[in-house]
């Protein structure tokens, strides 16, 4: 989701690898290990979380997340915490990485040391003060100034065990003083209307003696305002503390005004001291990315030379082949390339040119296709987005079998436990290999188009560059469909969306032995017992040294590497595109429950209750398909019985936001179907933005898609957002756009293409190396000097026209982005909604009221 800026948009993503913690402080019992677990959060907000590594005080979770950001944050946060015997989960310590600090750990692997988790340090939100200093005279005609204090309002306070009941209370501090007061409770609400005012003496009449003040009170610039929030709380422990802040009254300036947002800051000393050491440390990696989109049009010169590159003689002249060249990783060059040509329709001319052009650089034919080349790369990404629901429907149902029945499957006799029978581990494993290669084998017709088309060109290139090598055009789509596709997913199913989690130690054993066999099964290798290093693998392998495999895999590579079409829409079989468990409610458009009949929804609604609250959302476990929408009252009852109810997707006729202010409660969206809406709660931003993208997906070629909708509910006898009390009324908000469905795939070219500019821009200096070996090669026909061997220039002539153009274009685009951060610098008023004064933004604040306030005189 991107936050429009002036024409310009922004998008934020987060790649995270969570790898292990060590140094975890021992449970203090007998037992001294601890089940734990780690959770990602933005802020407070908890968005992923791993799966519970058991016994252990150094877990390894090995578990990969990635997320499209839909909303500001402060901090990015990492919490690992322990569950007991009782199932109780308690915070062992975290890891807040501020948002500005992200790009020092950029893409490193870091070890961060745990830091203790208390009240005085979860604080987020933000608050809205006025502070206006003014003379008042006396009932005896003495003039003094007092201050007075506007709370007009905060958002984004944090929730404590599931409520926010905040107040603020406000003093004034100095040398000789401390007064406090309070605003009114509010209920219910992170983002609570205070709108009250305090007033404050700031100077005394002059009949006061300086013997009872330490110093001169009247020097405003000693004095600070002090605003606290608390969440009023019926625990005996006594309120909780949810964040504050401290003005100086210096900030008030000649004018005696100052109105302004602040970011909430943790409380000075509150919380206890605890050695850091003591709590361990985490590993992660963490990729923060924003991406700066600018109108399609500023595009248009580096899009056009990228789209033309598998029209480019040679292809190593072309730009998409030179940014290979200069990134440093072939994948980061394969990422945003593939899912560019995928969007234009132009990925399979691009990488037939490319891997016609590698495979006439080979020399062997056994070597086809093994290296890390940017063909090879790009065939990888290609896969993995086209292909992403084909693993789903032909592997996740055996793959979930394996996970959840935990057959021993060991048949290493070396790491054979006691209670294990080699000949019954030997059979367990033989039936799960025989089903995945039965499954892979038949699943043929499935495989999508564009994976067809591609293998059909590499089949041809290989069979036309090695004629006397029969095999060739078998290995050179083996060595993608087995190797680099089904082979990977079995083995770590997690970073295929077939598992939720990385598997358990056991699990992940009895699954690289499949993925193994698997391998070996489709490489149509001559000697295969020879592939394997272990002897106890040779000798599992001849069950199935049998002709009828060899011929099952070379008709499943006929049937994937054919150039006819497969009509996708002839397939019948749903495809799962998510399922997870989330709170819903169902309301007729009249606002009214009613019992369901056929064809109707039963309503979850509170005995006796006259109006919508908490206790009308029940949690329930929804799946969607291609074909509907259900919702289950547990994830058992999802495998095994009926649905509670069943939404075809033509039936769904928007999906949308619901405002807060509906329920009063955050991270809702809605269903709306004919005559009825379905009201979702998600449990973090990230899910609901998920549900809503891909529901909107499945359904945006419905023909009676709805064009406006009510981003509220309609309560009480009328709508929230527009107040008409027809419970009929059309939308009053129109309804969110969208691309025509695809649910392979969702791309924003310029964005991709601006992500391939971010790349040049970084690799400049090497392009610019590049331009030398152009050069070197022209004019001298000798050795290759080192410095530019690493490059790939069959044409230096041709080569170099195609830098000089991406050149020129890059440097157009960077004179762009110095314009926007430039204008950006210059509107950013530090102390608006937008920008909130935090703890480093105060000088910039003062400084820049300076300036202002010298600009009027």
């Amino acid at each position: 989701m991107a936050v429009e800026e002036e024409g310009l948009r922004v998008f934020q993503s987060v790649k995270i690898k969570i790898g292990e913690a060590k140094n975890i402080p021992p449970y203090p019992g007998p037992n001294k290990m601890r089940d734990c677990y780690c959770t990602v959060n933005l802020d407070q907000e908890e968005v992923f979380r791993t799966k519970i590594i058991e016994k252990s005080l150094c877990p390894f979770y090995g578990e990969d997340f990635y997320c499209e950001i839909p909303r500001s944050f402060r901090h990015l946060s990492f919490y690992i915490f322990d569950r007991d015997v009782f199932r109780r989960d308690s915070s062992i310590g975290k890891v807040a990485v501020k948002k500005e600090d992200l790009q020092k750990y950029h893409g490193k692997d870091t070890w961060f040391q745990l830091q203790p988790v208390s009240a005085d340090s979860e604080v987020q939100g933000k608050v809205h003060l006025e502070l206006r200093l003014s003379e008042v005279i006396t009932d005896s005609g003495i003039v003094c100034h007092k201050l007075a204090t506007r709370v007009l309002e905060c958002q984004g306070l944090p929730i404590v065990n599931g409520q926010c009941d905040p107040y603020a209370a406000v003093s004034l501090l100095g040398p000789s003083r401390s007064e406090a007061k309070k605003t009114k409770v509010k209920r219910k609400t992170n983002n609570p209307q205070f709108e009250e005012v305090f007033y404050f003496e700031v100077t005394r009449p002059l009949s006061y003696t300086k013997r009872q003040f330490d110093v001169e009170e009247e020097d405003v610039d000693k004095l600070a305002l002090r605003v606290d929030l608390w969440n009023a709380s019926n625990l005996k422990f006594g309120d909780e503390f949810l964040g504050g802040v401290r003005v100086p009254l210096r900030v008030l300036g000649q004018a005696g005004v100052h109105d302004a947002w602040y970011f909430l800051q943790p409380r000075e000393n509150g919380g206890k001291s605890v050695k850091v050491e003591e709590l361990g440390s985490l590993r992660l990696n963490i990729v923060y990315t924003e991406d700066h989109v600018f109108p399609s049009e500023h595009y248009t010169p580096l899009r056009d030379l990228l789209l033309h590159s598998a029209n480019v003689e040679p292809v190593s002249a072309s730009t998409a082949h030179i940014l290979g060249e200069v990134c440093r990783e072939k994948q980061e060059a394969a990422i945003p390339l593939v899912r560019l040509f995928l969007h234009y329709g132009k990925i399979v001319p691009f990488l037939s040119a490319i891997a016609h052009a590698e495979v006439n650089r080979t020399q062997d034919p056994n070597t086809i296709f093994r290296g890390n080349s940017l063909t090879s790369k790009c065939i990888d990404e290609t896969m993995k987005l086209a292909g992403m629901h084909y693993l789903q429907v032909t592997l996740k149902p055996i793959i979930d079998e394996i996970c959840t029945e935990h057959k021993p499957c060991e048949i290493d006799p070396v790491k054979l436990k006691e209670s294990e029978n080699l000949e019954t581990n030997r059979e367990n494993l033989r039936q799960y290999v025989d089903r995945i290669f039965n499954v892979i084998t038949t699943s043929g017709v499935r495989c999508p188009t564009v994976m067809c088309d591609i293998f059909f060109s590499l089949r041809e290139s290989a069979a036309t560059r090695f004629q006397v090598d029969q095999d060739v055009r078998y290995t050179a789509v083996s060595s993608f469909i087995f190797l680099r596709f089904f082979a990977p997913a079995i083995l770590s199913p997690n970073l295929f969306q077939l598992r939720p989690h990385h598997p358990d130690p056991s699990t992940s054993r009895t699954l690289t032995l499949i993925s193994k066999t698997i391998q070996t099964l489709g490489s149509l290798a001559k000697s295969k017992s020879a592939n394997f290093k272990e002897s106890y693998m040779a000798a599992f392998y001849d069950y199935f040294n049998e002709q009828k495999y060899a011929d099952a895999v070379k008709n499943f590579l006929d049937l994937i590497s054919s150039s006819a079409k497969w009509d996708q829409k002839s397939i019948e079989t749903p495809i799962m595109l998510k399922e997870g468990s989330v709170k819903l409610t169902i309301k007729r458009v009249d606002g009214k429950g009613s019992k369901g009949t056929k064809g109707r929804f039963m309503i979850k609604r509170a005995q006796g209750r006259n109006r919508f609250g908490m206790k009308n959302f029940k949690k329930r476990w929804f799946r969607l398909t291609n074909h509907e929408f259900t919702y289950h009252k547990t994830k058992g009852n999802a495998k095994g019985e009926g649905a509670l109810c069943s939404i075809p997707i033509e039936n769904i006729l928007a999906v949308e936001r619901l405002e807060e202010e509906s329920f009063k409660m955050k991270n809702m969206f809605q269903v709306i179907q004919p005559e009825r809406a379905l009201y979702i709660q998600a449990n973090n931003c990230v899910e609901a933005r998920d549900w809503i993208d891909i529901l909107t997906k499945v359904s945006q070629c419905n023909r009676k898609r709805l064009s406006t909708y009510h981003p509220s509910a309609y309560l009480n006898g009328h709508w929230l957002c527009c107040k008409l009390s027809a419970d009929t009324a059309p939308g009053c908000t129109p309804c969110t756009g969208g691309l025509p469905a695809n649910i392979q795939l969702d791309v924003d070219g310029d964005r991709e293409t601006e992500r391939i500019y971010s790349l040049f821009s970084t690799y400049m200096t090497k392009l610019v190396k590049m331009q030398e070996a152009c050069g070197s090669k022209s004019v001298y026909d000798g050795p290759e000097q080192e410095e530019y061997s690493s490059f790939v220039i069959d044409d230096p002539q041709e080569t170099y026209k195609t830098l000089k153009l991406i050149v020129s274009a890059v440097q157009t685009l960077e004179q762009q982005h110095t314009k926007y951060k430039r204008d950006k610098f210059k509107k950013t008023k530090i102390g608006s909604q937008e920008h909130p004064i935090g703890d480093k933004s105060f000088q910039c604040y003062i400084r820049q009221q300076s300036e202002s306030s010298n600009y009027s005189i």
